[in-house]
């Protein structure tokens, strides 16, 4: 029952309860008296005997809370289905939801001690914070992150276990993952099962489950599987081609930060596959991945902006493209040198040793 609000003038202030006026005639005041007092005599004879007076107004004054059996009360979801719903989330997820409640608070405990048995399996891994690599030290910390319920820490063991040659732990732990919806756990099935990325030539591929892993990974905002499932339309790899398609999941995987889509974003809007031709959209992709030391993009970008007659610029980033290995953009680099002054060459190396890519997703 909603609590009831204070009447308000229409004037916008809030007006007071309106008083009893004084008893002009005489009469007004005794009837009000006499249906007052019938009023309480029948609340009296209707309730029951152990709700007092007093607590028989308040429990029918009472507003509802809003924990109440009507479906609000998150805090009496069952642990278990808790945790599989937070089984995927990282360390600020977890802080979060464990602040919403006490009850909340208990149940996500095994999935906080996940998260720091992670960080220390990733230590050990990659001997960082002060610490040796160890590897059987960082797979027996993953393992205990996934005895806690992190999908997190069932990825990094089976990646652990495929790389040891353990195959079957590792997909057994990539498909425990990709069930409680961790797109990192599906796109691994995915790129096992379709592109063979991992798997050797000889075992049969079931694409159409690839295809499914792939996309439900995409769709989760999992930018290496929009790239990857792109390929595979765009290549007719396990699905019909369907380049329209696939430009769009390059497009998503570039704005998601993935160098590689921006590169080809850039080509579909150069020659009109996939999406609209546009030579603008296309320099500003084409740019972008650049900076963010795609090689090839590098060195097609120092073309264009040596054909705009931009010599500095466009031998700073051909210079950037040799560095990356980008063998084709030597020559014409040595060209352009030759037609600048010493100080413009000292300039771009100058320059070259300063660049820093931006940071892009991996």
């Amino acid at each position: 029952m909603k609590r009831r609000a204070w009447p308000f003038r229409s004037d916008g202030s809030r007006s007071s309860p309106a008083l009893p006026l004084p008893n002009i005639n005489g009469t007004r005041r005794d009837e009000d008296e006499r249906a007052t007092k019938h009023r309480t005599t029948k609340l009296t004879a209707t309730r029951p005997s152990w709700i007092s007076p007093v607590r028989q107004i308040q429990s029918r004054s009472r507003p509802r809370s809003s924990t109440s059996t009507d479906g609000g009360d998150f805090s009496a979801l069952p642990y278990d289905v808790l945790t599989k719903i937070a089984a995927s989330f990282g360390v600020a997820n977890l802080r979060t939801a464990s602040l919403v409640c006490k009850s909340w608070h208990e149940a996500l405990r095994p999935l906080r001690e996940a998260m720091l048995l992670l960080r220390w399996g990733k230590r050990f891994k990659h001997g960082r914070g002060g610490v040796r690599p160890n590897l059987e030290k960082a797979l027996d910390s993953f393992l205990e992150g996934a005895a806690r319920g992190s999908t997190l820490a069932m990825v990094d063991a089976g990646l652990m276990y495929w790389e040891s040659g353990k195959r079957d732990q590792a997909m057994a732990l990539y498909h425990k993952a990709a069930a409680l919806g961790d797109p990192a756990g599906q796109f691994n099935l995915g790129c096992v099962g379709l592109i063979r990325m991992i798997v050797c030539v000889a075992e049969p591929a079931n694409s159409e489950e690839a295809i499914r892993w792939l996309h439900q990974s995409a769709v989760a905002g999992y930018v290496r599987a929009q790239y990857q499932l792109a390929l595979c339309l765009h290549r007719g790899r396990g699905v019909d081609n369907d380049m329209q398609e696939a430009a769009t999941w390059y497009l998503k995987a570039a704005e998601g930060g993935y160098v590689r889509a921006m590169y080809n974003v850039s080509l579909c809007y150069s020659f009109g596959e996939g999406l609209g031709r546009s030579h603008r959209q296309a320099r500003k992709w084409m740019k972008r991945a650049a900076d963010h030391g795609h090689a090839k993009a590098q060195f097609e970008h120092g073309l264009a902006l040596f054909s705009e007659g931009d010599m500095l610029k466009a031998v700073v980033y051909l210079e950037l493209a040799t560095r990356a290995g980008e063998t084709a953009a030597t020559h014409v680099k040595n060209v352009i040198l030759q037609q600048l002054s010493v100080t413009s060459r000292d300039r771009v190396l100058v320059l070259a040793d300063r660049w820093r890519a931006l940071p892009a997703t991996s």
